[in-house]
């Protein structure tokens, strides 16, 4: 069967097994970025034993609620897509260890309370979206490290982020910036505490008050520069 993309654009189940790369390590990855798709191609799903999968840089504008049959997936890049909501089945990927779904027009309405089901989940980019709260269940994300929340409407970081004991890295540029003071004492403390780096940005980024809350964290280098370009699309 074929499953329609953009316009006239359609993808066979055959080509997309076809497209299918394994990895040195050999996992099964299936790159269709910047293909035009609108639509997700449903053909996609019957991809049991796929580890990754990037459809990134297309239009689609909404996920399938059987995406959570993909089990196997350890990573799903769907960064520069038109996403508003994500179904609560997501939470059924529970291998997935990277999630990218920057650069779409999510609001925290749309984010699904089963997001704190994916257990596994290590690095999770929600930048460039329309988010001002996150979920309270991804206080379930325990071995999470890398959070990018650049880019969104957060007024105050979310509580539960000093509750993520593995949660090295935060990015944060670009919000409105009037945290609420306890909150982000909570994580300052935190992360001193544990002698971890809380990356931000070059202090130019920053309002005087927010400089002032997170006084105390280390400030950027070479080394914090480099890691920023991880978040960056």
């Amino acid at each position: 069967g074929k499953c329609k993309g953009s316009g006239s654009r359609k993808l066979s189940l055959k080509a997309a097994k076809k497209a299918i790369n394994v990895t040195q390590d050999g996992k099964r990855r299936l790159i269709l970025s910047n293909m035009g798709f609108t639509i997700f191609p449903k053909c996609l799903l019957k991809l049991r034993n796929l580890d990754e999968l990037d459809l990134s840089r297309n239009q689609i504008q909404k996920l399938p609620e059987t995406i959570g049959t993909l089990k196997s997936l350890r990573r799903l890049d769907l960064h520069s897509n038109k996403l508003e909501s994500v179904p609560e089945s997501i939470g059924g990927l529970i291998e997935l260890t990277y999630l990218n779904l920057a650069n779409n027009r999510l609001t925290s309405a749309g984010l699904p309370s089963t997001l704190g089901s994916l257990c596994n989940l290590k690095t999770l980019n929600l930048g460039l979206n329309q988010l001002d709260a996150l979920p309270s269940t991804m206080e379930q994300l325990s071995l999470l490290q890398e959070l990018a929340l650049f880019d969104n409407q957060f007024i105050k970081v979310p509580e539960f982020l000093p509750n993520l004991r593995n949660l090295t890295k935060v990015n944060l540029i670009r919000n409105p910036c009037t945290f609420a003071h306890a909150e982000s004492e909570r994580i300052r403390k935190e992360k001193l505490e544990q002698k971890e780096e809380l990356y931000l940005v070059h202090e130019s980024f920053l309002c005087k008050r927010c400089l002032k809350i997170f006084e105390g964290l280390m400030t950027p280098n070479s080394v914090a520069a480099v890691t920023q370009d991880v978040w960056r699309i």
